[in-house]
């Protein structure tokens, strides 16, 4: 959208003292999906190479893993694996041609992830931690052997969250599409109340998904037509050019 037409449009809001949300650029969404990403799947990595060691040294009592754990996952680990998940999205986007930097739906993210090489890094870098982490004496040599033989388990857990953590994303997006058509639904019906609990709903789930912009400008669009109705006193009698302005901005 044209800067001087948006600016003239969110003037025109704030003359009927409506909050309007305004929406993201490419390079914003971009960064956010990025940071949602590593997160995310940094949080599934974690959690993989903690259940992998546990299945790979079934004698270690909980102390004894966490102290295993905390030896490998350095904070040089850390830094690494974030590296590695924006490296290999990026590399996966160019791959699966993405030309605008964003992802539409979660199946482009399994593929960017998959062509991107993102388990093969953190196999190599569980490799170089556990190899790290003998050489400096904070494991003994045994317990170097034994995960290097498990090392293949720990991957088959890390490779099984990352696809749960992407399972539990396609479920809340479509929870969350399915609140945006019942809000839709009650406000057709000028059903505020209702169009509120729906509105509080998908609040809450847009905080957790990742930002897919068909996803965000449907929620945006919602959010701004939500406010317009709220502020004019939970009346629906809105004028044709402020909805425009709702759908325009979102």
């Amino acid at each position: 959208m044209d800067e001087e037409i948006l600016v003239n449009l969110q003037q025109i809001a704030k003359g009927n003292n409506i909050s309007i949300t305004k929406a993201k650029t490419n390079e914003d969404l971009e960064k956010e999906q990025t940071k949602f990403l590593e997160t995310k799947l940094g949080q599934a990595i974690n959690k993989g190479i903690n259940m992998g060691l546990k299945a790979v040294l079934p004698n270690f009592i909980e102390d004894e893993i966490i102290a295993v754990k905390d030896s490998l996952l350095t904070e040089g680990f850390s830094a690494a694996v974030d590296t590695a998940i924006k490296e290999a999205v990026n590399m996966g986007k160019s791959l699966t041609g993405i030309v605008t930097g964003n992802f539409e739906n979660i199946s482009q993210i399994k593929d960017a992830i998959k062509k991107g090489g993102l388990l093969d890094t953190v196999s190599d870098l569980l490799s170089t931690g556990i190899d790290w982490a003998r050489r400096k004496g904070y494991i003994s040599n045994s317990t170097s052997n034994l995960i290097e033989r498990g090392k293949n388990t720990i991957m088959s857990t890390i490779t099984n969250n990352i696809e749960e953590t992407l399972g539990n994303q396609i479920e809340a997006v479509e929870k969350m599409d399915g609140y945006i058509d019942k809000w839709y639904k009650y406000y057709e019906e000028k059903n505020f109340n209702n169009m509120e609990y729906q509105y509080d709903k998908i609040q809450e789930y847009i905080k957790n998904v990742i930002p897919l912009e068909e996803t965000l400008k449907k929620a945006r669009t919602v959010e701004n037509l939500h406010e317009l109705i709220k502020n004019n006193g939970k009346k629906f009698d809105i004028s044709n050019e402020e909805k425009e302005l709702a759908e325009m901005l979102a």
